[in-house]
């Protein structure tokens, strides 16, 4: 989420573009993003080379060889316009589209071969540098984070559903699914990679020692992240932010994660996404095993299907849903709740406020946590009714002290001290039979008691009484008044 300096920053450098003529706000954002990328790719190496300094030792697999000195934002940002320009189109532009992972097959190499560096001048460069290069840019989704602002300006954010998961989301998401270095993740609808993303941070953060083995290194660089999209844009965005979190080659793919073409299938430990929930499909187009399981053309219930369906035995998901689909009453909305509760295990329905998504979107949302077993194992669900996920629930998002979130991490871990949680409570365990006796109802609404203090009131005589004694005041004070005048 961008507030402050960021979004006045930002705003700034859409402006520069906007008045050299550049208006396709896709291309303000490729260009923006390309030269945050080389930002952040330099302010690792610069990182790396002061570890390394402090142990005398030289640094390990340096981004930048000798002959790609002059790439280096911190070398070419001194340059004169001109020269600056012309080093940024003769060689670093090449250099991250074609010599940063030369020789490798990686996403990151496939979606950059189409990339056109197209700043207009020397002057427009030299002032959106000047711009970024105050911005610390580390430890940030930032790239993600700029495509959603940007989209927002332009009113695109909602279009079919999509709309970027704020950033405290996906950390909270994470933490309650604790990837580990046994896991193959995956979002089908990864928008800027912002889950897969947050995953691999998790990973280095939690595995630092592990990550030193050659075959754990080997499968988190690898076959560890999967991503789809059908955006160029966003393929691009994913494989950048990816390549900056050391893994230099996630399956991040084209693809119509809803289409017969996706034949991917029993192949992942964890999914967490954010799939688009207002589209409709043409039916044709939909893979057949997910209309077996949920006849529908409505995104974010085969979305749930193909998790199911992309799911091993035994692989989790943490998906954020529509209100919607927690209680509506179509034959295909029922049947995927039933799914769940009878033939996997559903653990945890988090409900979240409308303001959540705002100013974007003020759609309400929960959070489906379940395992795939294929046999059933529904014994509780927990509910859990967020009020504050640390920010305002208006347009404007601002910073509050409060939030919910460490709670709902601390109680989701810890589900046993649940039990004795009562209804009117923030959360609270609800049996299968329960759930099953309300036609598989999950909304929060539906098992949440409303607790009612009584209100005592005076009786008439003291408050008319009170009323009087109020009126002689009143008329002492005008005569008052009326003698001083």
């Amino acid at each position: 989420m961008i507030t402050g300096e960021l979004k006045s920053k930002i705003d700034n450098i859409w402006d520069i573009f906007w008045s050299s003529g550049m208006t396709n706000p896709l291309t303000v954002i490729e260009q923006i993003t390309y030269l945050m990328f080389i930002k952040i790719l330099d302010d690792n190496e610069l990182r790396k080379e002061a570890n390394a300094a402090v142990f005398d030792m030289p640094v390990v697999d340096p981004a930048f060889d000798e002959a790609h000195q002059s790439c280096r934002w911190s070398k070419f940002r001194h340059m004169e316009a001109e020269a600056m320009f012309r080093n940024m189109t003769d060689n670093v532009f090449p250099f991250i589209k074609n010599d940063l992972t030369a020789g490798r097959d990686t996403a990151f190499s496939k979606y950059m071969k189409d990339a056109l560096f197209l700043v207009p001048t020397a002057r427009v460069l030299v002032r959106v540098v000047d711009a970024l290069d105050g911005l610390d840019l580390n430890n940030k989704d930032i790239m993600g984070d700029v495509y959603e602002y940007l989209l927002s300006q332009i009113a695109q954010s909602g279009t079919n559903g999509q709309f970027r998961t704020p950033r405290h989301i996906i950390s909270m998401m994470v933490e309650l699914m604790r990837p580990t270095l046994e896991d193959t993740v995956c979002d089908p609808a990864m928008g800027s990679a912002g889950f897969i993303c947050a995953a691999a941070q998790y990973i280095k953060d939690h595995y630092a020692t592990e990550l030193m083995r050659t075959e754990n290194k080997q499968h988190y660089t690898g076959n560890m992240f999967t991503g789809f999209d059908t955006d160029q844009t966003m393929l691009r965005i994913g494989a950048m932010n990816m390549m900056l979190h050391g893994v230099e080659a996630p399956n991040i793919t084209w693809m119509d994660s809803l289409s017969g073409e996706n034949f991917h299938r029993e192949e992942y430990s964890l999914i967490m996404a954010n799939p688009p929930f207002t589209g409709s499909l043409d039916k044709e187009t939909i893979a057949k095993d997910l209309l077996a399981l949920t006849a529908t053309k409505k995104t974010e219930l085969l979305f749930l299907s193909l998790f199911l369906k992309a799911l091993k035995t035994g692989g989790r998901c943490a998906s954020i849903v529509p209100d919607g689909v927690l209680f509506g009453s179509t034959k295909a909305h029922k049947a995927i709740r039933q799914e769940l509760v009878e033939n996997q295990r559903l653990e945890a329905v988090i409900s979240m406020p409308s303001g959540v998504f705002k100013p974007y979107a003020g759609v309400s949302t929960g959070i489906l946590i379940f395992t795939k077993t294929g046999y059933g194992g529904t014994d509780k669900v927990w509910f859990y009714d967020m009020a504050c996920d640390g920010f305002s629930l208006d347009d404007k998002r601002t910073p509050l002290e409060a939030s919910d979130i460490p709670d709902i991490i601390a109680r989701f871990h810890n589900l046993a001290g649940e039990e004795s949680r009562e209804r009117t409570e923030q959360s609270f365990l609800v049996p299968k039979e329960e759930i099953v006796g309300n036609g598989y109802d999950l909304s929060i609404n539906k098992y949440k008691k409303t607790e009612y203090v009584p209100v005592e009131y005076p009786p008439t005589s003291e408050i008319f009484a009170d009323l009087y004694a109020l009126e002689e005041e009143i008329q002492k004070g005008l005569k008052e008044l009326e003698g001083m005048v």
